[in-house]
């Protein structure tokens, strides 16, 4: 027997979300939090995701004793020390204390292609540093103490489609690098969008790779498209109206929408795919001074969406239901963006917020206006300054951090936070009939080329014709921005369902099998690791990592 997925093949992508988007939000279910652990003995103000589907947090190490200290034969004699590095596995939630000797505060990173984590800059000895994590048993932090031209804080990295990547910025720092470590080149914008010298409002830049292989690059409240070959702007985005400054310390959040492929198998590698960029929350760009004076002005509540591919972009302009700063926007597998953590007054920085927003709220991009945004339940742990956010392969987002203290602090107004959450957007509504998607198999391998044809095959205990196959590149979280994030929506030929099964005393089992075409060029998905989905009337399978190169 045969289907083809006419709904993809066929309507836009517009159309297709649009309609799976209603599917999934089942008005009678608004997610699920879990506390995971009260305590990892660490407050996670970063965090990454490794292709053995552990989790890599750590802290900054000039902070003073966390609650977790290393084994003895890693410290000197007599001596006390402390973890700031832990790895963490979501599935029996054991976590194990790593070493990290140089300092982490406020830096960036990126998993590589080889799926190892690249991790630069920071503070004092730390800000020139480069540091990797391979994804293997009882593997720890190595260091390059000079792997830096210059001091990185507060900068943000993309993965290349060379496989290089590339840090933007960080504090006094008007330029870009790349690891490996090559030349530097000068980036007047970084300059010209700080606010001031002590409040700049454009550390931690939103970087995006535009489908053409161009930097999207937001600071303040403008952006740029950046030819980094060259060292030559491409072309200046108009502002972004509104009077609101959205990076660090008036700090939003930003992520680049899905990027649809339906079609492009009929243009293979000239597939002229289309990139949307959103950005919601932040602040005035006074609000850091008004705090530190005690006056807590409100967040915004505003977002910008804008097609950085059109020859004549423009802003669209819309309203969150909640007014939010330091908001995470994670993507989640359906092509759907979670905001979450973060405060409705104040910005970023040491006791500098109030109101702590609880509800997180899905954002659906292919809906109409009003109605794309949906308030989801509230967690009872308020999550303000370096507090994370992560998709994990299971569908579910990992949520933890918040120190808006100098040093762990357990009696502030708003402590220290060690624990770690799982949020289950609405898609795992735990009293649906329906079961999830089930990956069983991806022909010929997990190893995929560019262009490359190839097949996933599922199971389910019903049956449907609107399904659609995602890749998730995991992303480096910290500081309210989810670094080299992306969200594909494959292109698909038919999809065949090849038998159904009874057990005995349960359902059917349908078996399908999607042909699915990976993605046409590195300028559209980096070579590295990703997680594929199958989504299935709105709710996503567990992903399965991959590999394309």
């Amino acid at each position: 027997m045969e289907a083809k997925s006419s709904v993809l093949l066929v309507l836009s992508l517009c159309s297709v979300l649009f309609t799976f988007g209603g599917l999934a939000s089942q008005a009678s279910h608004n997610g699920k939090w879990k506390l995971l652990k009260k305590s990892i003995g660490i407050s996670a103000m970063h965090m990454a995701l490794l292709p053995n589907d552990k989790v890599i947090v750590f802290d900054r190490t000039d902070a003073g004793p966390s609650n977790l200290t290393l084994p003895q034969k890693r410290c000197g004699k007599d001596e006390i020390c402390y973890a700031h590095s832990v790895e963490f596995n979501p599935g029996n939630r054991n976590f194990r204390p790593l070493t990290i000797s140089t300092d982490t505060w406020c830096s960036s990173g990126a998993l590589s292609k080889n799926g190892e984590i690249i991790q630069t800059g920071g503070y004092g000895l730390g800000e020139r540093v480069v540091r990797h994590f391979k994804p293997c048993v009882n593997c720890d932090w190595k260091e390059d103490q000079n792997g830096l031209n210059v001091p990185r804080w507060y900068a943000s990295n993309q993965v290349l489609p060379d496989g290089r990547v590339v840090i933007v910025g960080g504090r006094f720092q008007f330029n870009y690098e790349f690891v490996p470590k090559s030349k530097i080149y000068s980036l007047p914008f970084l300059e010209e969008t700080r606010y001031s010298a002590f409040v700049p409002n454009n550390l931690y830049p939103f970087v995006h790779l535009a489908p053409n292989g161009n930097l999207f690059i937001f600071a303040n409240d403008r952006a740029i498209l950046l030819d980094y070959v060259n060292n030559v702007v491409v072309k200046r985005f108009p502002v972004l109206p509104g009077g609101v400054s959205r990076n660090y310390p008036s700090t939003g959040s930003s992520a680049l929408l899905p990027i649809s492929l339906v079609g492009q198998k009929s243009s293979g590698t000239n597939f002229p795919a289309e990139a949307e960029v959103l950005v919601c929350g932040g602040t005035v760009a006074d609000a850091n001074v008004k705090a530190d004076a005690g006056v807590f002005v409100p967040a915004s509540k505003t977002c910008g969406r804008l097609v950085i591919t059109s020859k004549h972009p423009k802003w669209e302009v819309e309203e969150m239901p909640i007014n939010r700063v330091m908001g995470d926007m994670i993507m989640l597998p359906t092509g759907d963006v979670l905001i979450i953590n973060g405060a409705a007054k104040g910005t970023a920085g040491w006791g500098v917020a109030r109101e702590p927003v609880l509800n997180p709220v899905l954002y659906k991009p292919w809906n109409k206006k009003p109605s794309r945004f949906e308030v989801l339940t509230p967690t009872t742990i308020p999550r303000l300054y370096h507090s994370t956010a992560h998709l994990l392969s299971d569908g579910r987002v990992l949520v933890g951090g918040s120190n808006p203290n100098a040093n762990y602090n357990f009696t502030a107004l708003y402590p220290t936070e060690l624990s770690l959450e799982a949020f289950s957007p609405p898609y795992l509504n735990p009293s649906s009939t329906k079961s999830r998607p089930v990956i069983s198999s991806v022909k010929p391998g997990l190893e995929l080329r560019y262009v490359q044809k190839f097949y996933v095959g599922f199971r389910l205990n019903y049956e449907t014709d609107k399904i659609y196959v995602t890749m998730v590149a995991p992303s480096f979280t910290t500081h309210s921005f989810a670094m080299n994030q992306r969200l594909l929506v494959l292109d698909m030929g038919h999809v065949r369902k090849s038998r159904t099964t009874k057990p005995a005393g349960s359902k059917s089992n349908h078996y399908y099998s999607v042909e699915s075409y990976a993605p046409a060029r590195p300028e559209l998905a980096p070579p590295g690791y990703y997680l594929l989905f199958v989504v299935c009337d709105g709710v996503p399978s567990r992903g399965m990592w991959v590999r394309i190169k």
